[in-house]
Order: structure tokens, then sequence, then C-alpha cells
């Protein structure tokens, strides 16, 4: 008999929980005025995206002087594609690892991502390589 009572409250627990949480359905109609379902309220629209990895390039060893002009040129390109609404996200990354940053461009392919990048100064002088790969979110989850 004792065995059996933690079953009964585990069980106990178990319905209560589930009965406070609405089915998903109900919770996707909620969600509808966010614009980011189809019509029928059923299924995310999804939008791509590219994330562009800023990676440390071969030519890093620039005085600190030039290092200083590249960067400005560098957040100037970020401020620039962001105004342009290119950028949808972007910053460093946290550590001084190989991996320095991350772009999220919203672009038409990535033929133009990869054009756009190529335009930042710390690209051209080879002090950061960059690799661009398709994402995907729903629409208006984060982004517009």
């Amino acid at each position: 008999m004792f065995k059996l009572i933690p079953t009964i409250v585990l069980f106990t627990a178990l319905l209560a929980i589930i009965s406070i949480y609405p089915p998903i359905k109900a919770v996707a109609t909620k969600l509808k005025h966010n614009a980011w379902l189809d019509t029928s309220g059923n299924d995310p629209v999804m939008k791509q995206y590219w994330l562009v990895l800023l990676k440390k390039g071969p030519h890093r060893d620039q005085p600190d002087e030039v290092i200083a002009d590249i960067q400005a040129k560098h957040l100037a390109n970020v401020d620039r594609l962001h105004a342009e609404g290119k950028i949808v996200v972007a910053g460093p990354m946290g550590d001084n690892g190989d991996l320095r940053g991350i772009f999220i461009l919203d672009c038409a392919d990535s033929l133009e991502a990869a054009t756009l990048v190529k335009q930042d100064e710390a690209v051209k002088t080879g002090r950061i390589i960059f690799e661009i790969k398709p994402w995907w979110t729903a629409k208006n989850c984060v982004f517009k």
C-alpha cells in the first residue's frame, strides 16, 4: 500500500499541471495577432535571414592605430547597414576566440549578403573572414 501512495501523488500532480496549460492549438490561436502564423492560424510563417559568422582573419598584425581605424570603419559599416535595414542583429562574441562576432542580415540571397559583408574594412584588410549560413525563424517572432 505504501508503494502505491507515491504513484498516486505523482499522477495527481501531473493531472494538475496538465489542466493548468491550455492545448497548443489554443495558444497558437491567441498568438495570431502577432502575424507570424499563416492565414489559417496553424503554422508559423517562416522567413529566411543570413547568419554571418565573423572569424579571425589571417592578417591581424597591424599596429594599434591601424587596428583602431579598421574598427572605426567596421562599426561605421555596421551602422550604415543597420540604417539601410540590412543588419537586424550584430555584435561581438564575449571571449577572445576565433569566432569574433555575428551579423544576421535581411537580404534577398547569400550573394547580396556576401557583397555587403565584403564592403567591411575588417574583411577588406583580412583582419576578419566570414562564413554565411541561411537561417530561418518564424516571421515577426523577433525581427520584422
